[in-house]
């Protein structure tokens, strides 16, 4: 499948949002007691507002008809003179999603490694992202592009 990488625009945000109604609808379905369904991480205002940030980056990956086929929400995040953690530039993933119809095409890896080669570039440290309890898809993604459990998040449900 032909596409092209490129930070995401206005124009592209009806599309974010479709997209962004998949991941919500995965993490509904293997935790709908914390995800109401239905529902999305951004609206259009929060996306407007994302894609002027100048801390975070959003880059889609666009068919020959420049329509957006995923994205990725990079996020730079730094660490100076903290009281107990080392200087660290770090760029956070914040979300990835790929169309659900064409999963496995090998557009999220394209994305990922652009997203690493960036963050190389801004001077950073390491790649981290958050994947919830019950997504194996995407942990087993992650962990064949080479990501390593750096923490873990416990809970107990009352």
């Amino acid at each position: 499948m032909d596409f092209t990488i490129r930070k995401a625009c206005e124009k592209d945000i009806p599309r974010i949002i479709v997209l962004l109604k998949q991941v919500a609808q995965i993490h509904n379905d293997s935790r709908p007691d914390l995800f109401k369904a239905g529902s999305k991480k951004y609206n259009e205002n929060d996306l407007t507002a994302l894609l002027c940030n100048d801390k975070v980056t959003v880059f889609i990956a666009s068919d020959e008809y420049d329509t957006a086929l995923g994205y990725i929400f990079c996020f730079m995040q730094e660490y100076k003179d903290h009281v107990i953690m080392q200087d660290i530039k770090t760029l956070y993933i914040d979300d990835l999603c790929i169309d659900e119809n064409i999963r496995g095409s090998g557009i999220g890896k394209a994305l990922y490694t652009h997203a690493c080669n960036y963050a190389e570039k801004q001077g950073c440290y390491n790649i981290t992202l958050n994947v919830w309890s019950g997504n194996d898809n995407a942990l087993s993604f992650y962990e064949k592009l080479g990501m390593i459990e750096q923490k873990r998040t416990l809970e107990m449900i009352l």
